[in-house]
């Protein structure tokens, strides 16, 4: 059996893509090789490439004047990438933090020009959450905004999209595809396609046409989103197959419904263990209710001593990766669009059990 599987990233993908996959492997459509095997400028992969991106526009409305690259280096690199790009007529941004993985951002965005840092986290009754958009001080010339939509490690996330004069860009890397979003909205998406788009070695940026002409004279050729835009996401061998099974989690998502579809199921995940969490006097989670992500539900024992026995029991139920990030411990359930219901309900379930047998 396979067991369920909790971790922040890579993450579960969909059984269904996975078998699919499997037949697919040695012999991809009668073609008598793997597709991983394949020239990426054939023409059957430049097929499957074009499918792809046809299928992500569908499922999140991405408008014509946006382009969308299939580039490597995950997310991380986009740290880099992003002010590369987009300092090259104005050096300075607006980096909104909310946890470690913006802090991550604004670290690497500092050594490319002028970074006003927001520090938009508070605490509501013993909770964390995050200020209101209307109390940030904004820069008047920053080239853009910068901010994590899900904190993966923290849990943290926020419910609107912040309302910004210059473009806004966002990390959705633990968020993407997982509830309706209005691309419009943005300067530029990017996210790491290990949680909720396909495996390990692709990420995914959608960039506005007409911020492409933002970059640093200095930019590698490889970093900047106009040569891979007049490329294809091409420019050098891209992650073949990685981009591949991106293309079936797409395909996956739209026989599911789409986004609007998912994001119900999302909801009711999030709402079984929460509600459970929330009643129990055992259990706490350290974000207020209002700023709780969808994805990544971090939870604590009330007796930490507990946490060792927690995990080794739970993975003797099948129910993997539920340690907390190194960095701020605990417990967490990353529940991203390929966990099942089923597998909360187990995880409410063993929860419960334990908690009977450890008071």
């Amino acid at each position: 059996m396979r067991a369920y599987n909790f971790c922040a990233g890579p993450a579960a993908l969909p059984t269904a893509v996975l078998e699919k996959a499997q037949r697919e492997l040695l012999n991809w459509q009668g073609t008598g090789v793997s597709i991983m095997e394949m020239s990426h400028r054939s023409k059957d992969y430049v097929a499957v490439a074009e499918k792809a991106e046809a299928n992500l526009r569908q499922l999140l409305n991405i408008p014509k004047n946006y382009k969308v690259l299939f580039l490597q280096g995950g997310a991380t690199l986009q740290f880099s990438a992003i002010p590369l790009n987009f300092f090259g007529k104005n050096a300075k941004a607006d980096y909104i933090k909310t946890g470690i993985w913006s802090e991550k951002a604004i670290k690497e965005a500092k050594r490319y020009g002028e970074v006003n840092v927001v520090d938009a986290i508070a605490e509501i009754d013993g909770k964390m959450a995050i200020l209101p958009a209307e109390s940030w001080p904004l820069s008047t010339d920053a080239s853009y905004v910068h901010y994590c939509e899900n904190e993966t490690i923290g849990g943290l996330q926020f419910k609107t999209i912040p309302q910004t004069t210059a473009p806004l860009v966002a990390d959705l890397s633990s968020s993407i595809l997982s509830a309706p979003i209005d691309v419009s909205q943005f300067g530029l998406i990017y996210a790491g396609a290990q949680k909720n788009i396909g495996p390990a070695g692709l990420t995914i940026v959608i960039v506005r046409d007409d911020l492409l002409d933002q970059a640093k004279p200095e930019i590698p050729s490889l970093l900047k989103y106009a040569n891979q835009a007049a490329n294809e996401s091409m420019l050098n061998t891209p992650a073949t197959y990685s981009w591949y099974l991106a293309g079936l989690v797409f395909e996956w998502l739209l026989e599911q419904g789409g986004v609007d579809a998912i994001y119900q199921q999302n909801l009711a995940k999030a709402k079984c263990l929460y509600d459970y969490i929330d009643q129990s006097d055992f259990y706490n989670n350290p974000i207020a209710p209002a700023h709780r992500s969808l994805m990544n539900v971090p939870f604590t024992l009330v007796n930490e001593s507990l946490e060792a026995l927690f995990l080794q029991q739970a993975e003797e139920h099948h129910l993997l990766n539920l340690a907390g990030h190194r960095s701020v411990g605990g417990m967490r359930a990353s529940i991203y669009n390929a966990v099942p219901l089923e597998a909360v309900q187990a995880l409410v379930e063993f929860m419960d059990k334990f908690a009977q047998a450890h008071r």
